[in-house]
């Protein structure tokens, strides 16, 4: 029962599937029906389903026969109209194939020209393409040979600009062709040369720089002395100055609009020629003498190669070694004040040069740089200066040098640099100054020692009285008094002198100007450069002329009163150097002029070479003195020698009433005790081994003659008989032998009342010595044999006593 009913139920099952295939086969295209026909001869149950399938077909025949049978004469119909259409359709296309012939026959030119068509649309077509690829290769070559005709005028930085955009803006656009391959090939080459050139424009320029650096620093020097000329005349005259247009300051030489990483200009020229400028126009700045385009122009080069620190380090390294050259002054530098003028120019030419550089440029210099230089250069600068400022022996050319590195120092200050150095070695230079203007002022007081005629300045007429008087400060009310002709007393080279110690301190100020010194500072400076005039070079001056060997008595006496002068002239020399300073002499530190020194110094030396050369004179005459010492003639009148010498001294003594008071006395006093000393000597000197009374007589009658010299009061100002007192021992010896008072010389010997106190026993001795046996020789005695024996047993006991005296005195 069961498997009935589980048949029945396969055979519903495989009823419903059939269907379903036949209405897929009936819906489905032709194409497609493979896979269906396919499930049917996989399955088992397929006789049932051809049985099906036959069914259905004979159904759907069925079907179509109806059909027919309902549209037969419809059929017949479409069959009549149908055959009726194929004649029509016959004539349709004999004509449409006539119509056709003849159209092909009249359409072979348009064929033709249809061909010539297609070949001008293809020509079109690749010209166009040709002249869309020449479009884009065409920018390539004219920026190509833009790049070649900037490095055929030398344009190297457009060029290395016009070379970026060529590389990287156009080539890639082209980069296929074989040409655009030669060029990218190329570029590597092009930037080398661009490179070299541009290195060789900036060799060039650093060669026409090192060679025009005095020409630039010459320029800057003009700048700064125009600025500080300027300067005094606004501080000497504030209201006209300030209406004035001031000129361009020396720091505005480089400052011209020039963009930090862009060349000024397409020149190549280092320097510009330009013509020398009157001092009353307008210097140009730096800035119109120099083209800095071809430093500008390598720098961005490098820059833009990546090679910008090669480029910085190379120009550093070369511009060092220009900086040792410009530093290494000529050997003959200080021969001319030119050889130090283009010396300085060319270090301020070079620091001008670097200076700009450093302010235009983005790290091209740095200050480290520059400090670096201008301590080398600072240093070195200093040291030749010192060498070659040593051979300097004109004090103008000292003072020229001086001015010129306050100039070199005040430019460079302009810039930047600090100078405080140079202004140092100034002070160094200073002191070499004093000593070249102490030589030539050496020169200066000889000339005016040597050509003075030491004798007083004569003045006949008002107007010659007053230019002495206004060349040396004098007064005196006596001599104004006085009417016309009349004498100064002191000579011409007192006014000579007093000037000339003007001008030394006048020159000394001179060299103080414009290097920052306080009033004190140069106060202090004058005064010891003016103090070592007086106490070396004057003073050495006045001792020479005061030694000169054929100087007279004259000429000192003049010395003396001329020296009185100057000295007390010292004091308008302190008014002068405080006029000039405004330091008062009273201030603290102040230095004192040592003027009185130096003129007391010379005056006393002149008065020793007056006592000296009295003296001298007086040993003249005395060589002249012939005495007879054995004569036994008595004579009645002094020697004549003796009585030349007195007249000398009274002739001498005359010039001496413009000396001093005490000047005169010392010099007469200094004579007379000479005199005496020096007749002492010849009475007692051992070549006069004997003498007689008749020689002592005419001694006497000497002596009797100097003392009356003493008592006539040749110089004034001498206490009664003061003068005489030179003589005394002469006079007592002589009274003790002419008087022959020995009892009371040796009763009274050693009391201070003693009549013969001046007479010493040893003198007496020797001199009594010589009194022996002048008899034997002397005609004169010969009748008094025994007088002259008892004589000579009293000379013999005076001598015995004398000598125990002396042995008494002694022990």
């Amino acid at each position: 029962m069961e498997r009935g009913k589980m048949a029945e139920a396969e055979s519903l099952e495989t009823a419903a599937e059939h269907e379903r295939i036949l209405r897929e086969i009936e819906s489905t295209d032709t194409a497609c029906i493979g896979p269906t026909l396919r499930s049917v001869y996989d399955g088992e149950e397929h006789g049932r389903f051809m049985e099906k399938l036959e069914t259905r077909i004979r159904n759907h025949d069925r079907e179509i026969e109806k059909m027919c049978n309902f549209h037969y004469q419809g059929f017949v119909d479409s069959i009549t109209e149908l055959l009726k259409v194929r004649g029509e359709a016959q004539k349709l296309k004999n004509q449409v194939t006539d119509t056709n012939r003849k159209l092909q026959h009249e359409g072979k030119e348009l064929v033709i020209a249809m061909e010539e068509l297609k070949q001008c649309r293809l020509q079109q077509r690749n010209i166009s393409a040709t002249v869309d690829k020449l479009m884009l290769c065409l920018p390539v070559l004219e920026m190509y040979s833009k790049l070649r005709d900037q490095m055929k005028t030398k344009r190297h930085y457009p060029a290395l600009k016009t070379l970026e955009h060529l590389e990287h803006t156009y080539l890639p656009q082209v980069s296929h062709y074989r040409f655009c391959k030669v060029m990218v090939d190329n570029i590597p080459k092009l930037r080398e040369e661009i490179k070299d050139v541009s290195m060789s424009d900036l060799k060039d320029f650093l060669e026409s720089i090192r060679k025009h650096s005095d020409k630039i620093g010459e320029t800057a020097m003009k700048q700064a002395q125009q600025q500080r000329n300027l300067d005094n005349i606004i501080l000497q005259q504030p209201r006209i100055g300030s209406k004035k247009k001031p000129k361009k300051d020396a720091y505005t030489i480089f400052d011209t609009e020039i963009g930090s990483t862009s060349p000024k200009s397409e020149q190549d020229s280092g320097i510009l020629d330009v013509e020398d400028e009157e001092d009353d126009e307008e210097v140009p700045g730096a800035q119109d003498l120099v083209d800095f385009s071809p430093v500008y122009r390598c720098l961005h080069i490098y820059s833009v190669l990546g090679a910008r620190e090669t480029f910085e380090n190379y120009y550093r390294k070369q511009r060092r070694k220009q900086a040792r050259l410009v530093l290494q002054p000529p050997s003959n530098m200080h021969e001319t004040l030119d050889g130090y003028r283009k010396y300085f120019n060319q270090i301020v030419g070079f620091f001008v040069v670097e200076d700009h550089i450093l302010h235009t440029t983005q790290g091209l210099v740095n200050r480290a740089y520059i400090d670096e230089l201008w301590e080398m250069a600072l240093s070195k600068t200093i040291a030749a200066l010192r060498t070659h400022s040593s051979y300097c022996s004109d004090p103008n050319l000292v003072l020229d040098l001086k001015n010129l590195i306050v100039l070199f120092a005040d430019t460079l200050q302009v810039y930047g640099f600090p100078v405080n150095q140079l202004f140092d070695m100034l002070l160094e230079i200073r002191d070499q100054y004093s000593e070249t203007l102490l030589k030539k002022w050496s020169g200066i007081f000889r000339n005016i020692l040597d050509s003075d005629n030491y004798s007083p300045i004569p003045v006949t007429s008002e107007e010659i009285y007053k230019k002495v008087v206004g060349q040396f400060p004098f007064q005196d009310t006596e001599l104004e008094k006085q009417p016309f002709p009349k004498k100064f007393p002191f000579s011409e080279f007192v006014p000579k002198v007093y000037n000339q110690i003007k001008e030394f301190i006048y020159a000394c100020l001179k060299f103080s100007e414009d290097l920052h010194l306080s009033s004190t500072e140069v106060d202090d400076m004058i005064r010891k450069s003016t103090n070592l005039l007086l106490t070396r070079t004057l003073s050495s001056s006045l001792q020479n002329v005061i030694k000169r060997k054929n100087i007279g008595l004259t000429e000192l006496v003049q010395i003396i009163i001329n020296t009185t002068h100057l000295e007390k002239s010292c004091k308008y020399l302190e008014e002068f150097i405080t006029n000039i300073t405004n330091v008062l002499p009273e201030t603290v530190h102040t230095t004192k002029l040592y003027g009185t020194t130096t003129f007391k110094d010379a005056r006393h030396a002149a008065e020793e070479e007056i006592y000296t050369n009295l003296n001298q004179k007086i040993d003249q005459f005395l060589q002249l003195a012939d005495y007879d010492w054995m004569t036994g003639e008595l004579g009645n009148k002094a020697s004549d020698y003796l009585v030349d010498l007195i007249a000398f001294l009274r002739s001498t003594f005359a010039v001496f009433t413009h000396l001093p008071g005490k000047v005169a006395q010392t010099a007469c006093m200094s004579a007379c005790k000479h005199l005496a000393t020096s007749l002492m000597q010849l009475l007692l000197e051992a070549e006069v081994r004997q003498l007689t009374l008749g020689a002592l007589q005419q001694f006497n009658l000497d002596v009797r003659e100097c003392e009356q010299f003493a008592r006539s009061g040749p110089v004034p100002g001498f206490q009664e008989d003061t003068l005489q007192l030179a003589f005394i021992d002469l006079r007592q010896l002589l009274d003790l032998f002419l008087q022959w008072d020995w009892s009371t010389y040796l009763a009274d010997y050693g009391q201070p009342t003693c009549k013969y106190l001046r007479v010493n026993p040893v003198t007496a001795l020797t001199l009594l010595e010589k009194m022996k046996d002048t008899s034997r020789k002397n005609n004169m005695f010969a009748q008094f044999r025994k007088n002259e024996r008892d004589k000579q047993k009293l000379i013999d006991t005076v001598a015995k006593q004398l000598r125990g005296l002396i042995s008494s005195h002694h022990s």
